[in-house]
């Protein structure tokens, strides 16, 4: 099995360059939002780590956006308990799509978390900063001290432009990234 990693800008279109290869995809952040919504043991540990913040099953983002807001370090604390579940479940899906041929792994911390292995393939998404701002200012909740936080926490761009094999220059077109997918899946198959 071929693991294909998506590195990028937040709000650069990692999700939907993942979605386009048009093979499994595991998405940390989807998973995340599922695991607030539908698992009590994940709540149980927030709970009792962020008594002040997170009150009733299941989770509600705005109070996961509340105590990152009041205190920078309630991140790091969110997501020591959270990454625990999504490493979990990560191996799950591999584990299922053993037989497939590909699999992309949507996930913002991937090399941060080191989570890739060293035969994973790095796609790097590069979209200009006009067309991110303006994407991310159309996402509900839109908080830049949010995106600033967990920017903080992420390797810079550079360094991650250049661990990966390819970049895929995103526009936002389906036809510029589905020539640009057609291209690697060319390369590595």
């Amino acid at each position: 099995m071929i693991r294909i990693g998506v590195l990028g800008d937040i709000g650069s279109g990692k999700s939907f360059v993942a979605k386009s290869f048009g093979y499994p995809v595991f998405n940390a952040d989807a998973e995340v939002a599922r695991l607030y919504k539908k698992d009590k043991k994940v709540f149980k540990k927030l709970k009792k780590l962020l008594p002040k913040y997170i009150f009733s099953f299941p989770i509600k983002k705005q109070e996961i956006i509340k105590a990152v807001l009041e205190n920078k370090k309630n991140l790091k604390k969110i997501i020591k308990i959270v990454h625990l579940k999504v490493k979990k479940n990560m191996r799950l899906f591999l584990k299922k799509n053993k037989n497939t041929k590909l699999v992309i792994l949507d996930i913002p911390l991937l090399l941060e978390n080191k989570i890739n292995n060293k035969k994973d393939i790095l796609v790097f998404v590069q979209s200009k900063k006009s067309d991110i701002e303006k994407r991310l200012k159309k996402r509900v909740g839109f908080n830049q001290k949010i995106i600033n936080n967990f920017k903080d926490m992420q390797l810079p761009l550079d360094y991650k432009k250049r661990k990966s094999h390819f970049i895929i220059k995103n526009n936002f077109t389906k036809k510029s990234v589905k020539k640009d997918i057609k291209a690697i899946l060319k390369r590595i198959l």
